[in-house]
């Protein structure tokens, strides 16, 4: 397939909106973020701050912990932004908070001063932060994405209106820019100066794998394995060192790690998910800076595909769309070629399409090293030949066909599930 100058700068356009770097899990930074416009537009230390959230977003805020913190929640993620963080600094807010502003953040959040609650929309993706000090007011909206600030208001005065495509996406007049075949395509043929900077993905992630192999965070997965190999327990095989550099990544994220990581539409444990497993498979293959990129860049824009017809927050599991967009990198880097990716997403589609996503928390890192361990499987199957076919479930020979069906499960079929996971996350005894 050829690809025109404009259907380069389209996909190159956007991966540079999609794979940016985050401080943090992106629903409490996506608050934190609001909150830090909003105070900076009142002009002062707020003392109070309402916080409405969607319902997706108080899912994935609710039990992560908040870089600079030490605790979790939105209602923390909120003070932290409003009493020291940048909201230049974008999913990145948070990197100069100081301790001082942290334990104000605690205290403010303990005091009972940040009110959260639902707004009264239906935004998958929203937030609206209202900070208050002294008589005035000054709020902030954010809504479709995790860095949207979309209005800004200061004593009920309207003095910011970004308009935004949804999502941060193109406009709807404006044509997807992906399909397998075109991402296929655009690794492969790319000029190297074009893609370099997805290097920087492998380069953040792997710091953060290898500072969650060095200390105890969350669940320890990746450190877990780690152990299983020095016993012996555990071959040092490819796929075992996969799993072991993404889930360790994911522990140390998930615990408010102090270290950027490079996301991938909007999330921080996709963009890992992405990055890691083609790292591995690169050092143990011995791959250059070159092939390397090319296979991020498979993986990357595969993530963004099929994301874009599951939307950013669902009932679905992003590990498992991260998961098979690496599969598919690492495809490339073992020689393979679009129909050996193709294969592997329908090997995927046809064994954890199914995976939920009940908030943002430590045990996602088991869901992460599931996913990576099934993504492994799916491409090794691919690469030999094997394919789910494409009369059986949701799988279709047609892989955009496929990738649609995926879709749909996870943004329609999925949501009365989502209504009954949040249910249940907030009635717990």
């Amino acid at each position: 397939m050829s690809l025109t100058p404009e259907d380069r700068k389209a996909i190159v356009a956007l991966l540079h909106r999609e794979v940016v770097p985050a401080l943090g899990c992106t629903e409490p930074i996506a608050v934190a973020l609001c909150a830090a416009r909003a105070a900076e537009a009142l002009g002062c230390r707020p003392t109070r701050l309402d916080v409405a959230v969607s319902a997706n977003l108080l899912k994935n805020g609710m039990g992560v912990m908040v870089p600079g913190t030490g605790e979790m929640g939105l209602a923390v993620a909120a003070a932290a932004g409003a009493l020291g963080g940048k909201s230049a600094l974008g999913l990145e807010c948070l990197r100069d908070l100081d301790a001082d502003a942290a334990e104000a953040a605690r205290h403010m959040a303990a005091s009972d001063a940040v009110v959260l609650h639902l707004p009264d929309n239906d935004d998958l993706l929203y937030c609206l932060v209202t900070a208050t000090a002294d008589g005035h007011s000054a709020a902030a909206e954010l809504r479709d994405s995790h860095d949207n600030i979309t209005r800004v208001w200061r004593d009920g005065a309207l003095v910011s209106d970004a308009a935004a495509a949804p999502g941060g996406l193109p406009a709807e007049e404006t044509a997807w820019p992906l399909s397998m075949a075109r991402i296929e395509a655009f690794a492969r043929t790319a000029p190297l100066g074009e893609i370099s900077f997805i290097l920087d993905a492998a380069r953040m992630n792997r710091r953060v794998a290898e500072e969650g192999l060095r200390t105890q965070y969350g669940l320890g997965v990746g450190k877990m394995v780690d152990a299983q190999i020095q016993r012996h327990v555990l071959a040092d095989d490819l796929p075992t060192f996969a799993v072991k550099l993404t889930a360790a990544a994911a522990d140390a994220r998930m615990a408010g790690v102090m270290l950027p990581v490079m996301s991938n539409s909007g999330s921080g444990n996709q963009g890992i998910t992405c990055t890691m497993p083609v790292v591995a498979c690169a050092i143990r293959k011995g791959c250059d800076d070159e092939q390397l990129a090319r296979a991020l860049i498979v993986s990357h824009l595969t993530s963004i595909h099929i994301k874009h017809h599951l939307g950013r927050l669902s009932a679905h599991c992003g590990a498992m769309v991260a998961a098979t967009a690496a599969a598919c990198g690492m495809a490339l880097l073992m020689g393979g070629g679009l129909p050996d990716m193709e294969r592997t997403i329908r090997n995927m589609v046809g064994n954890v399409a199914g995976m939920i996503c009940d908030g943002a928390k430590s045990s996602c890192a088991l869901k992460v090293a599931t996913a990576v361990s099934a993504g492994i499987q799916a491409v090794l199957l691919a690469l030999d030949g094997t394919v789910v076919p494409g009369n059986e479930g949701i799988v279709d020979d047609d892989i955009e066909a496929c990738i649609a069906n995926l879709g749909r499960l996870g943004s329609s079929g999925m949501k009365e599930a989502d209504k009954v996971i949040l249910d249940i996350m907030l009635h717990k005894a």
